[in-house]
């Protein structure tokens, strides 16, 4: 995959493509991003790329042509052009698996006070990564870059983004490292029973049971079946069922004090 990032600030990039997961996918060679800087293909005798709101107000909107001309430059026949802006739709984790299938993405940063209006017509489709307001669109753009390069094949592990929160509709069941015990919290003894469908069985409680909590909305919107079902009627008795109890006790052994 290519990722090209049009931004009045690359230099805002230099960390972001050289630390963690984003370092190793470029490594490797799974994704390549391309930064491209609005200011080198303005006219403007002075290097503008902004002006005053025609008809007044505040702020400074930034020119058509040197987004246009970037834009051309860039753009091959299978680009997809992306606009980061608050008339999108809310981007999700579906949005973000639909993306990673592409082969090359193109991102326009605005900046300032906004994009002049005539831009919006030759972006694919507008992105929002929610209903409040950031200098510009680049930080937007390295949460949805993230969010994507960490899906494509041979990133992470199979395993690691099966379990991810969102990635069956669900929040994540919690997550504990030694030591056992910390300020009188105490891991789940059913995480040491070594009994592995027990344990998937409980964090699959957990996992309804933090969304429902927590993320209401989500909820709402999953399908339930009989054993999630089964589930929840435990929860709901608030004391841990026969399995949960038998697979403990058997693995006590392996309890680290």
């Amino acid at each position: 995959m290519k990722i090209t990032i049009l931004t009045l600030f690359p230099e805002m990039f230099s960390s972001y493509l050289n630390n963690s997961i984003i370092k190793r996918a470029i490594i490797k060679e799974k994704v390549k991003f391309e930064l491209v800087n609005i200011r080198d293909f303005t006219k403007d005798k002075n290097h503008r790329v902004d002006n005053y709101p025609t008809g007044g107000g505040a702020g400074l909107i930034m020119y058509c042509q040197p987004i246009y001309d970037a834009l051309q430059h860039v753009k091959t026949p299978s680009s997809h052009i992306i606009l980061t802006s608050p008339r999108g739709k809310t981007y999700n984790q579906s949005k973000a698996i639909e993306l990673s299938k592409k082969d090359h993405l193109i991102f326009i940063c605005g900046h300032y006070e906004g994009i002049d209006e005539r831009i919006n017509k030759y972006a694919d489709e507008l992105i929002s990564i929610g209903d409040y307001i950031l200098t510009g669109g680049e930080l937007a753009v390295m949460s949805i870059s993230d969010s994507i390069i960490r899906l494509i094949p041979g990133v992470i592990s199979d395993e690691s983004m099966s379990e991810e929160s969102f990635n069956n509709g669900l929040l994540e069941y919690p997550q504990y490292t030694l030591p056992y015990e910390f300020n009188g919290d105490k891991i789940p003894n059913i995480l040491f029973s070594g009994n592995h469908q027990a344990i998937t069985k409980w964090r699959k409680k957990m996992s309804l049971l933090i969304t429902k909590e927590y993320r209401p909305d989500l909820f709402n919107r999953y399908k339930l079946d009989k054993k999630e079902l089964k589930l929840l009627d435990e929860i709901t008795l608030n004391q841990p069922p026969k399995w949960e109890i038998d697979a403990i006790e058997k693995g006590k052994k392996f309890i680290k004090k």
